[in-house]
């Protein structure tokens, strides 16, 4: 589909004659006035959009002020009768113009100024949409590596993120993805524990003094992971401080982030209770009764998810039947009872091709429990975006 440009003037004989001379070489939109043009980017994305400066009610300044706030990437031009210094400085620093054209402007001029920012468009979403790639194939990574490495804890990771999804969906709070993202990746410093440690501390057990520290540490392990990650800063902070509760003062410049931290460690919390057997209830009053920030809407959510109700039909099948999506949904041991896959980890390639191998080597059974219940990790797309 070819990009659309928007032409925006006050004088509707002047963008008529823009739709004469360019409408054959561009895909040509145009509106009277900023408000007109402002309502047509609501329906749709424009890859360009050209505004003359001296229009009644809003000016070009502001119209295209609103656009860099509206659409970021839609490449800005100004077009003007009066040139005047002051007039170039505030269109170029409010609205980030990327050419500033005098009137009047030749077809010559013109087509080559659409072409040119047609180019830059073409520039900036490329190299967006190899970014958010690459940020959607590191999650997919060490979602991944988590799974394999530890499934404990990517089991753990996976509950608190469904959690943590209708928690958000439900108090309707922005950035969903942030704090999906911050629950999955809550675990990923476990990868340097020793499986009996996580074992121990999900079912409740006490731990040694040193057991304890290491344990203590893993939040900080991941934040040193992550924090490298351009665009996962914020998500680093929220999993450092998942283990204690941040105080109104810390992180201040940034509320949300650290609404987020407290988010994660409730919800952890709450998932560590319920899963050594407190009922949905219990965990959330008991929460609730430490807490003074969340308001009544959050446990309230808390409560209302059942965890089951998101596990669809459970069936038992052979490895060879297994296909990427479906939701493990009872540990998977080798014969001599170490943990391979947990229950609620997502089968990928890479876990199937894992339980072929013990199978062949006659480690554990031919056959598992799974469901096609709602992948753990469709949340990455959303993160990228």
């Amino acid at each position: 589909m070819a990009e659309k440009i928007l032409l925006v003037d006050d004088e509707p004989n002047v963008l008529d004659g823009y739709r004469r001379t360019l409408g054959r070489e561009f895909t040509l939109e145009t509106a009277v006035g900023g408000q007109e043009a402002l309502a047509l980017m609501e329906k749709a994305p424009y890859a360009v959009v050209v505004s003359d400066m001296r229009m009644p009610g809003m000016d070009g300044v502001q119209l295209l002020s609103r656009v860099k706030t509206q659409s970021p990437d839609t490449i800005r031009v100004m077009l003007t009768g009066h040139a005047d210094m002051e007039t170039a400085i505030n269109a170029i620093n409010e609205g980030s113009i990327f050419r500033f054209l005098n009137k009047p402007v030749t077809k010559d001029m013109m087509a080559k100024t659409l072409t040119s920012a047609l180019v830059q468009y073409r520039l900036v979403t490329a190299e967006k949409q190899l970014l958010e790639q690459t940020l959607s194939g590191a999650l997919q990574v060490l979602t991944e590596v988590l799974s394999l490495v530890n499934p404990a804890a990517f089991s753990r990771a996976a509950r608190a993120r469904r959690y943590i999804h209708h928690v958000v969906t439900s108090m309707k709070l922005g950035n969903p993805w942030q704090y999906e993202v911050a629950a999955m990746l809550s675990q990923l410093g476990c990868v340097t524990l020793a499986p009996e440690t996580i074992d121990a501390v999900y079912k409740g057990d006490t731990l040694s003094p040193e057991e304890q520290a290491q344990y203590d540490s893993h939040p900080n392990v991941a934040y040193q992971l992550l924090s490298k990650i351009p665009r996962l800063e914020p998500i680093a902070w929220m999993i450092r401080h998942q283990n204690r509760a941040v105080s109104q003062s810390e992180n201040t410049e940034l509320p949300d982030i650290r609404k987020g931290a407290e988010v994660l460690r409730l919800v952890l919390e709450y998932e560590q209770a319920t899963h050594q057997g407190a009922s949905r209830t219990e965990a959330a009053h008991t929460l609730a009764r430490q807490n003074s920030e969340m308001g009544p809407e959050f446990f309230a959510a808390l409560v209302a998810l059942d965890p089951n109700a998101e596990e669809g039909q459970v069936k038992r099948c052979s490895i060879d039947e297994l296909y990427a999506g479906m939701i493990i949904q009872q540990d998977v041991q080798t014969n001599g009872g170490s943990l391979l896959v947990s229950t609620g980890q997502e089968v990928t390639p890479t876990v199937i091709s894992k339980l072929k191998n013990f199978h062949a080597r006659g480690s554990i059974d031919g056959y598992v429990k799974v469901s096609s219940a709602k992948s753990t990790l469709s949340f990455v797309k959303a993160a990228s975006s």
